[in-house]
């Protein structure tokens, strides 16, 4: 059944003008700072890591700074790995997560991997809670040249500078409650469609990539996470978030044509992790280690078969 849920924003049927913008911009507000959570964690691992800045957004004179995290300069002999988090800016644990791995596990790879680490891909996102930057684009569907999301081609940018291919992308990501009902209906409002109701996985899942499937490799990170928190079973249809479940607690979609940040190195082992936590069974600690736990069985994996 296909319903269009009332959204506060716009017409029914009808995508979004320059109006409705103004209007869904006007209601974002900071409810965190990212200066205040994310930037002091970063610099506070100048003494162990190479701190990079990458890019510097300006949003209506709110600027912020864009940082990576790398282990060093780059080796030839060894091989590269990418993590990612916050490209959703409200999935808090995509952010934590990637700064507790890089404060708890990371040293562990040095000599072993050549490490790049975004720990926070879209500030003013982080900032307001939202899945959008502040020009309402999602940032994980605009991974593409000439990408309209300021995060996406600076993140891009990045990558590209790093010498060597990489052979890892993990992007950091949660699925939360709010996606039913705050964006996906804002999605639908924005772009005049119809809003199809879905359902929220209550567990740990992972997106593997149909165009490069690594089942191995998606198997050794569900195995590693679930030490930490409970795996999301499949729907009565055998789904999750209306995908096929094609192993315990994976999915595939293709990476490359929905613009996914996972696409964006080209690596033989990708994927995206996606925690709940709203569950009654998580915290937001047991949500960051899934996230860390995560991480090292796909950097693990990756090393074992580099």
């Amino acid at each position: 059944m296909t319903s269009t849920p009332s959204y506060p924003i716009g017409i029914t049927g009808e995508p979004w003008g320059e109006k409705e913008y103004s209007q869904w911009l006007g209601s974002q507000s900071p409810q965190r700072r990212y200066q205040e959570d994310v930037v002091p964690r970063i610099t506070a691992l100048a003494d162990r890591f190479e701190i990079l800045t990458y890019g510097q957004l300006d949003y209506a004179g709110e600027a912020y700074t864009l940082y990576a995290v790398r282990n060093g300069t780059p080796d030839p002999s060894l091989p590269s790995a990418l993590v990612t988090g916050g490209v959703h800016g409200y999935e808090t644990s995509g952010v934590m997560g990637a700064l507790q791995f890089l404060e708890t596990s990371a040293a562990q790879y040095a000599g072993k991997v050549n490490l790049l680490v975004a720990p926070c891909v879209s500030p003013w996102a982080y900032e307001r809670i939202n899945r959008w930057n502040y020009d309402a684009i999602d940032p994980n569907r605009n991974f593409i040249s000439e990408s309209k999301a300021l995060e996406c081609s600076a993140l891009m940018a990045l990558v590209a500078a790093q010498p060597g291919p990489f052979l890892l992308h993990i992007d950091l990501h949660e699925t939360t409650d709010s996606d039913e009902s705050e964006f996906r209906p804002a999605l639908a409002a924005r772009d005049g469609e119809d809003f199809v109701p879905g359902s929220i996985p209550d567990g740990f899942y992972l997106v593997d990539d149909s165009e490069n499937p690594q089942s191995a490799f998606q198997e050794a990170i569900i195995s590693a996470v679930e030490q930490v928190t409970h795996i999301a079973p499949a729907d009565s249809e055998g789904k999750i978030i209306g995908s096929p479940v094609v192993a315990r607690g994976v999915i595939q979609y293709p990476q490359a044509k929905y613009a996914m940040c996972s696409s964006l190195t080209g690596a033989r082992f990708t994927t995206t992790t996606e925690v709940y936590p709203d569950s009654p069974r998580a915290t937001p600690q047991i949500c960051n280690d899934a996230q860390v736990a995560a991480v090292c069985a796909a950097l693990d994996f990756t090393l074992a078969h580099a």
